[in-house]
């Protein structure tokens, strides 16, 4: 049975602001897939449909989970604030249908439901700020280079565009902000009208009117879209508007216009217009000129000007030559010196400064690997040369590792080729949540493989088995003993069992010690809880 996957942009947040399309596509589907606080906000549309809810930076998980559902036969509802298609779902979903090579008469259908976007109904709120050109930018560096964003707020702001700002500030990231009026304050007066809308048409909505100079001081997060006006918008009783320049073409103050409807729309009423007949008083001579004897138009002037910028024109056709941008993105992996060495050379040090270069990141982890974040047009070239210097590559996120112990400097070697084995057929699978194999050479376990999703220890030439660890919080606790004395050529396809169960089962930001709970049974394992058996107060996070 062929599934669908519905796109759907559910606007600002109020049922009066939902689109009865979408109204109905929510009733229509079988499953509900969002991020947990959108999840909240359509409560009400909602009937027996499944739920599967994940935080805020899951949205990677959230598109496959749809798409392996989908393909399942399911009707999949992928839901996003504002409108699928704008800083919302639509392109990862279909990113994902892409990369497992979906194809569009016979595959899954997908249908993207259009939705009221932040410009739209931030731009209601504070009157007719949007009347003219207008963009949008997203100031989270998190997917896009810092550097990247500075040139587009600077274009923009050359360009008078009216600025709509998303993302603008967050509890670790404050000073992009700050950066972005920098920007603008070159180019535009520090009166320039701004708007502040938190919330919109939700409960806790929020509206503050400001200017440029001063919007800095008045509270802006996640949750609030900033509209910065052009040069010509401006402000009456609270509200922000621009001119959208009709003022040109008849005048605003007077009952009787100058010019009738039907008259402005001749050309003699029109200089401005392409079709319009100028006399110039000689052709450029640009590549291929316009002869002296033809009428010149406005039209053709612009023609010319673009052949000379990159246009090469035959007698029968028109061949324009693009010239490519090439843009930098953030390439992340992880990297190691082996499974079971925990050596860097001095020249794989060196050779991973250089790739990262000024602009990126190098980051120490407790995964007894190195994680790189490097700016680049062209991750191939980064990955062969790392390569090359005897280094393991490792993808991040929610993937498997296998986190190895050193085998007392290799010298406990048994049962290395199992350990590099596992990394061999399951390193860098996805799964429904980042998973750790821990993977110790003796008994002694020093290396706290027990402590892991999964924990395998050598011992007497077998292994013994954990499951379910928990590394973290308050009622962190060991995996649970589920077996031992596992003779060790049956230890890799077990594991290979236990993984393909938890990836094809396990919901969405759900890990193994969860998944394991709520299962009860992963390839005949019972499970036990292993939970600190003490009262504890909620401790949320940073107090």
């Amino acid at each position: 049975m062929s599934g669908k996957l519905l796109v759907i942009g559910f606007g600002p947040g109020s049922f009066d602001h939902i689109t009865q399309r979408a109204k109905e596509a929510l009733q229509e589907s079988d499953m509900i897939i969002g991020y947990k606080t959108y999840v909240e906000l359509i409560e009400g549309l909602l009937t027996d449909q499944e739920i599967i809810s994940t935080g805020m930076t899951e949205e990677v998980t959230r598109a496959q989970e749809a798409v392996k559902q989908a393909e399942q036969g399911k009707k999949v509802a992928v839901i996003s604030s504002g409108d699928a298609g704008v800083y919302g779902m639509a392109g990862l979903v279909y990113e994902v249908l892409v990369e497992k090579g979906w194809d569009r008469k016979t595959g899954v259908e997908v249908e993207v439901i259009p939705g009221v976007s932040a410009i739209n109904s931030c731009g209601s709120i504070l009157g007719a700020p949007i009347m003219h050109d207008a963009c949008t930018i997203s100031l989270s560096d998190h997917l896009t280079p810092w550097s990247l964003i500075e040139k587009r707020i600077d274009a923009a702001a050359q360009a008078d565009f009216v600025i709509a700002l998303y993302n603008p500030k967050s509890g670790r990231r404050t000073r992009q902000i700050a950066e972005a009026q920098r920007i603008l304050l070159s180019y535009r007066s520090p009166d320039t009208p701004v708007g502040l809308v938190k919330s919109a048409y939700r409960e806790r909505e929020q509206v503050v009117i400001t200017n440029l100079k001063e919007m800095l001081d008045h509270d802006i997060g996640m949750l609030t879209t900033v509209i910065i006006g052009n040069s010509s918008t401006f402000l009456y009783d609270d509200l922000m508007i621009t001119p959208r320049g009709y003022q040109r073409k008849y005048t605003l103050g007077q009952t009787e216009q100058p010019l009738k409807p039907h008259q402005r729309l001749k050309k003699e009423n029109e200089p401005w217009a392409l079709e319009q007949e100028e006399e110039f008083p000689k052709a450029t001579e640009a590549a291929a000129p316009i002869k002296k004897e033809e009428k010149i138009t406005s039209r053709a002037i612009a023609e010319q000007a673009l052949l000379s910028l990159g246009h090469t024109q035959t007698k029968n056709e028109t061949k324009t030559t693009y010239v490519k941008q090439e843009v930098e993105s953030i390439f992340e992996l992880g990297v190691s010196p082996g499974i079971a060495s925990k050596r860097f050379t001095p020249r794989q040090l060196m050779v991973m400064a250089e790739v990262v270069g000024e602009k990126g990141r190098i980051d120490y982890t407790r995964d007894h690997q190195i994680n790189l974040q490097v700016y680049t047009s062209n991750p191939n070239e980064i990955t062969e040369r790392l390569r090359a210097e005897g280094l393991i590559l490792l993808p991040l996120g929610d993937v498997l590792t296998v986190k190895a112990c050193d085998f007392c400097d290799c010298e406990k070697k048994e049962s290395i080729p199992y350990a590099e084995e596992l990394h061999e057929r399951l390193g860098g699978m996805e799964l429904p949540k980042e998973l750790k194999i821990g993977f110790n050479g003796c008994g002694m376990a020093c290396y706290g493989a027990v402590h892991e999703d999964i924990g395998l220890v050598f011992r007497k030439g077998k292994f013994d088995l954990f499951l379910g660890g928990k590394t973290v919080g308050r009622t962190a606790h060991p995996g649970q003993p589920v077996a031992e004395g596992i003779e060790s050529e049956e230890i890799v396809p077990l594991i290979e069992r236990i993984v393909e169960e938890y990836k094809e089962k396990g919901h969405p930001n759900e890990r193994l010690f969860k998944f394991f709970k709520r299962v009860k049974n992963i390839q005949g394992y019972t499970y036990q809880d292993m939970t600190p058996k003490i009262e504890l107060e909620p401790a949320p996070c940073g107090d």
